[in-house]
């Protein structure tokens, strides 16, 4: 039987796989039984180095059995992968290689089988291997004696220590981590945390389950409720760096709790805690800027000179700029009634100067190269302009200027901008042209059940709509459901065409 397997009949691919391993490096194996040392620090460096050229020369197996034999003293563990392999070559290198002799391989394996007890883990690895790929019955004493030696060699497994028994909030955190989570998130939450006594859900494991609903766009109300409720019940215990890791999901998640006191508590907190942290504060303002929540008078605090001073000089002074223009924005296209300070001009700075983010991390998930391409065959390169930032600092997919008649213009003829503030610079007959926005919204711009979109990109679309843009979605099922660009094309040819616009030689 094993001469038919090693025979010409062996299988091509198996040889062909055998060739393709690198050669087995002296010394690379750990030391053995036999006392390897590196090259040059033994006296007989030199010997085993010539055995190991020798083997990788053999032009027969006889050859290599002769040299395995004749040479006793010079033999490492090493050694023997070396021969395997090599046996592997002088079969695969013929298209019909001669049958080998029953005795030199059964003269081979007794060789390896008297010797391995001497090996080490990577070469008893190694020399199953091989000789598996070339053909050694699973069943027959090579193969067996090495499975033998390899399970000596690994150490025991230990015994599974036991779970111990969890309870309250320590079962909540540890679900936290369990892999089951990412399988079925809320059910498996939502039972922990029933389970759960009230005295045993502590801030800190409620900040860790609202950064994991916050972290993978889970909105599951029943637990994003539980937030709110401990927040209103502990309201008295936490200070204001808690609460803005508690409000964080529902900004982010673009869910208003049904909590009705949820509002008025973060009212009082903001009160007591505005001038002790004011990085916490604003990043407590800007989850309730994206709920269109904003209290009026955390804004005259925010906003008053003493607190722009004060953060002037702090690490975060960029950052907080950053959310008071957003903030400021807000106030003058969602709260026309507000009568109080304002982030003076001279501090605003741009808000979001480029894509966010997770569109910046995922870029190679994107449909936006693919629409590039589909309204630049449409309607040219001149006629839309992509990743525009727009004041306040808005940056939008794709930009496109409409005349009155609906032609699509040529946009450097055209000013892409809308004036901010609307309120003090509203439109006038002089300049007609509309300016219609192409919003991708991809997979990741939504909570994880594919329906509501997050805070921030809910946010980005209502301001600009505020501010006059009129905006075209492009829904990911929608987009994905397109195979290739001449379909994305007429997709995108009967979205414009929607809205009345018209390109080409008809549409100037």
């Amino acid at each position: 039987m094993l001469r038919v397997l090693l025979s010409a009949q062996a299988s091509s691919a198996r040889l062909s796989g055998l060739l393709l391993l690198s050669p087995v490096q002296p010394y690379c194996l750990g030391p053995g039984k036999w006392g390897d040392r590196p090259p040059g620090g033994a006296p007989h460096a030199g010997p085993v180095q010539g055995l190991q050229r020798l083997l990788e020369q053999a032009r027969s197996p006889g050859e290599l059995l002769r040299w395995l034999g004749q040479n006793p003293t010079k033999v490492r563990a090493h050694h023997y992968p070396v021969a395997l392999r090599r046996l592997g070559q002088l079969l695969g290198s013929q298209p019909r290689p001669p049958p080998v002799e029953q005795a030199t391989l059964q003269d081979l394996s007794q060789l390896i089988i008297r010797n391995c007890p001497s090996f080490d883990i990577h070469t008893i690895h190694v020399c199953l291997h091989l000789a598996v790929l070339l053909g050694f019955p699973s069943d027959g004493p090579l193969v067996c004696a090495l499975e033998q030696e390899q399970r000596f060699r690994l150490p025991p497994k230990p015994p599974r220590p036991l779970q111990p028994v969890l309870r309250g909030g320590l079962r909540l955190e540890a679900a936290l981590s369990c892999p089951r989570v990412q399988r079925h998130p809320q059910q498996h939450l939502i039972r922990s945390l029933a389970e759960a006594r009230p005295e045993d859900l502590t801030p800190h494991v409620m900040v860790l389950l609202a950064q994991h609903l916050a972290r993978h766009r889970l909105r599951e109300p029943q637990l994003l409720e539980a937030i709110a409720h401990f927040l209103v019940a502990q309201e008295a215990q936490l200070n204001s760096k808690v609460v803005q890791k508690l409000v964080l999901p529902f900004g982010r998640l673009n869910y208003l709790p049904l909590e009705q006191q949820f509002m008025p508590c973060l009212e009082r907190i903001l009160a007591r805690e505005a001038g002790v942290a004011p990085l916490a504060t604003v990043n407590i303002l800007m989850s309730l800027c994206q709920l269109r929540c904003l209290p009026f008078r955390a804004l005259h605090f925010v906003f008053s000179p003493g607190f722009i001073s004060h953060i002037s000089g702090t690490p975060h002074a960029l950052i907080v700029r950053r959310y008071l223009s957003l903030l400021d924005t807000a106030v003058e296209l969602e709260l026309p009634g507000y009568r109080g300070p304002r982030l003076p001009r001279r501090q605003q700075v741009p808000i979001f100067p480029q894509p966010l983010i997770t569109d910046r991390a995922r870029c190679k998930y994107s449909h936006k190269d693919i629409v590039a391409e589909g309204l630049r065959q449409l309607l040219g390169e001149e006629k839309y302009r992509q990743d525009l930032t727009v004041p306040p600092g808005y940056c939008t997919d794709f930009l496109l200027c409409v005349s009155s008649s609906g032609a699509v213009l040529p946009v450097r003829t055209q000013d892409p901008f809308l004036p901010y503030p609307p309120r003090s610079c509203p439109y006038t007959t002089r300049d007609p042209a509309q300016r219609v926005v192409l919003m991708l919204r991809e997979r990741w711009h939504f909570c994880r059940d594919g329906r509501v979109l997050l805070g921030s990109r809910a946010l980005r679309e209502r301001h600009l709509g505020l501010m006059g843009y009129q905006l075209l979605p492009l829904p990911f099922e929608e987009l994905e459901s397109q195979r290739g660009l001449p379909q994305l094309k007429s997709y995108l040819r009967q979205k414009l065409q929607a809205l009345g616009l018209r390109w080409g030689p008809e549409g100037g």
